[in-house]
């Protein structure tokens, strides 16, 4: 195991309050979720559905390897599910990816060692539609990153999972193998991303290999089967929208009233389904019209096409892999599925299961308990070495750009004279103006106004010294800039945190599938905020 540092939660920057006060197990959240992280209550596992063999019957056909056997074979025996999941993405998508799969496998294991015995599930989220999300990756590459993008966009806004990979891949793995070299990992990706495999089948089949020795189960649900079993929430969703609706209503004001901000929004017309256009097999939203003195019982839309509530019954019924559970809902479809014990989500999936929680209540008459997947940012040797170098650490670097993180070094990397008379400088400067400062002051308030702009003024160009002298040190002294760019190209890419940027798979390539143990490892220790990771 790499060592590993532990930093607050709040280093990272954009994450919303709601999610930084529930990952503090703050009580003022507690009204909105079923449970606080690190509580154990959820181990205890729910009652099995009435369709519990069929579903995990489901299961076991997407999981033919030998190393699911186990967890299916708990499954059959009435063990519990943890369950977490992503977009199906290029090459196997961001790294946050594993970290979801890492922390659901960690919380099953430590479910079962506590004497309750669970499975991780991994929900490829195949049915959503914009592609534009998952059609590229990014992988470090010397002094870049490479960006590959699969160019063939669909027609239609098709469901992502079901986009059938053509000749065009076959180049994009060519720049894959040299960016990623010879490794199990790219055996992996070049046997399952090939011409006629669809996204779903090459997502689901890295995941599978890169997770068989956890034992993690890979499930895409878009099929007939999947929404069959989970008819009735389906059929809530389009029997109770208004009051479903309302509900929703009422929660965002609930949060907002605490302080928070609303992670979906809910529109006027919005609902929680999606409806697969049987001609384009466009996934297009379904809007819905109140009941008025025109439309007594309500209308629906998708598109230019209008729907009574009947109509959509009657698709379910025959059809019903082609309504298809939005974002809010799609929790809740999950968890009636499974009786799922515990949902991992990431910051975002987190916040808007304080809205979810009001469908669970009215539909399921119970509320899952989630938390938070690991948070990470993996330092590789290299990185390391110019981070101890430097004496930085991960707070620091999330809070610079490439260039001020270029002049920090090279203010460090100042010559000690330099440095004591730049200090001496300033000292001095404070030690004559804080006096100054309170005389004029006392003698008139305007005065101290007027007083206090001038000397913000005067060390205004004390910095600036500061700063000529660094950038007149970056210019002599190259590596400063290029230190630089290396440690935020590996860390903070554009200043966005490296789990959100960096592609899973160069990862996996570097250090192997044995990474998915590391992670399932990291994930299981107590650290509440973010992890900075020695490899």
């Amino acid at each position: 195991m790499p060592s590993s540092d532990c930093y607050p939660i709040d280093v990272v920057p954009g994450l919303s309050r709601l999610f930084l006060d529930f990952r503090a197990g703050e009580p003022r959240v507690r009204p909105f979720y079923a449970s606080l992280p690190r509580e154990t209550g959820w181990q205890k596992r729910c009652p099995l559905p009435g369709h519990w063999n069929e579903i995990v019957a489901v299961l076991a056909g997407q999981n033919a390897s030998i190393e699911a056997a186990p967890a299916l074979e708990a499954l059959r025996a009435g063990a519990g599910m943890i369950l977490t999941g992503q977009q199906v993405g290029l090459l196997g998508g961001p790294l946050y990816t594993p970290f979801k799969a890492a922390t659901a496998v960690a919380r099953a294991r430590q479910a079962t060692a506590a004497g309750q015995p669970h499975a991780a599930i991994f929900w490829l989220a195949t049915e959503d539609h914009d592609f534009a999300e998952i059609n590229h990756v990014t992988f470090p590459s010397r002094k870049e990153l490479k960006k590959l993008v699969y160019a063939k966009p669909p027609a239609n806004p098709v469901r992502v999972g079901d986009v059938v990979l053509d000749e065009t891949i076959e180049p994009m793995m060519e720049q894959a193998w040299e960016l990623l070299g010879t490794s199990a990992a790219m055996d992996a990706l070049a046997a399952a991303y090939r011409p006629g495999r669809t996204f779903g089948e090459a997502c689901g089949d890295f995941y599978r290999k890169a997770f068989a020795a956890q034992g993690l189960l890979v499930l895409d649900a878009a099929g007939r089967e999947v929404h069959r079993l989970g008819e009735p929430v389906l059929r809530a969703a389009i029997e109770r929208a208004d009051e479903l609706h309302a509900a929703l209503l009422e929660r965002n004001k609930e949060l907002e009233a605490a302080g928070y901000h609303v992670q979906v929004a809910v529109t006027p017309q919005s609902s929680l389904l999606f409806l697969i256009d049987e001609r384009s097999g466009a996934r297009m939203a379904l809007k819905r019209t109140a009941p008025s003195a025109a439309e007594p019982n309500g209308i629906w839309q998708a598109g230019r096409e209008k729907f009574t509530t009947a109509d959509l019954v009657g698709i379910l019924a025959a059809e019903p892999e082609r309504i298809s559970p939005g974002a809010l809902l799609r929790p809740v479809f999950q968890d009636y599925l499974f009786g799922t014990s515990l949902i991992v989500g990431g910051p975002a999936e987190i916040a808007y299961f304080a809205q979810s929680a009001v469908l669970y209540e009215r539909i399921l008459g119970r509320t899952t308990a989630a938390e938070p997947r690991l948070s990470a940012t993996l330092i590789e040797p290299a990185i390391g070495e110019m981070l101890r170098k430097h004496e930085l650490g991960l707070d620091r670097v999330f809070k610079e750009s490439a260039d001020s993180l270029a002049q920090l070094l090279a203010a460090r990397a100042m010559p000690v004279d330099g440095k004591r008379k730049l200090a001496a400088a300033g000292t001095a400067l404070d030690a004559e103006l804080n006096p100054l400062l309170e005389y004029m002051k006392a003698m008139d308030a305007g005065l101290g106004r007027s007083a206090d702009t001038a000397a913000s003024k005067m060390r205004y160009q004390m910095n600036r010294l500061r700063r000529l002298a660094a950038n007149f040190e970056m210019q002599r002294e190259g590596s400063s800039r290029r230190h630089a760019e290396a440690i935020e190209r590996a860390l903070n890419p554009g200043g966005a945190l490296q789990e959100r940027v960096h592609g899973a798979a160069y990862y996996f390539a570097r250090y192997g599938f044995e990474l998915a143990e590391m992670l399932t490892s990291l994930a299981e220790d107590p650290c509440p905020g973010h992890k900075a990771v020695w490899l």
